[in-house]
């Protein structure tokens, strides 16, 4: 018999309001990622989070997101595409991306490794 007390629901992760506007129809793994990502740059919560991220605006829902997947050949973004991935990343981390920067960004292990860079080069929480 098991006597142990059932565990009591999970509250929903309390967000800054503009963060939880940005991710209010992510999950709670990603929300929580978030998290661990503004306090401690955590480069695996920062994974997760851009993972999500590409997947949520990916223009071929059904394509895989791998390291080696091509934002433009293989996950169809466009321009227009990478450029409101591009801002949504801005307002959500806080973090200022010139074209220059971009341009340079062909995968997605391209995309992770400059989150990662940025996110470094940011004062901690």
């Amino acid at each position: 018999m098991n006597t142990r007390a059932p565990s009591p629901p999970t509250a929903p992760i309390a967000l800054p309001e503009a963060a939880d506007t940005l991710l209010r129809h992510f999950s709670a793994d990603v929300r929580e990622a978030y998290t661990r990502v503004v306090a401690t740059r955590d480069p695996a919560a920062a994974d997760l989070l851009v993972l999500a991220i590409v997947a949520d605006h990916r223009p071929r829902p059904g394509a895989a997101i791998t390291d080696e997947a091509t934002l433009a050949g293989d996950l169809g973004f466009d321009s227009v595409a990478i450029a409101e991935m591009v801002f949504f990343l801005e307002d959500l981390l806080k973090v200022n991306v010139s074209n220059a920067e971009i341009v340079r960004v062909r995968t997605v292990a391209d995309l992770r490794a400059f989150v990662r860079h940025k996110l470094a080069s940011l004062p901690h929480a």
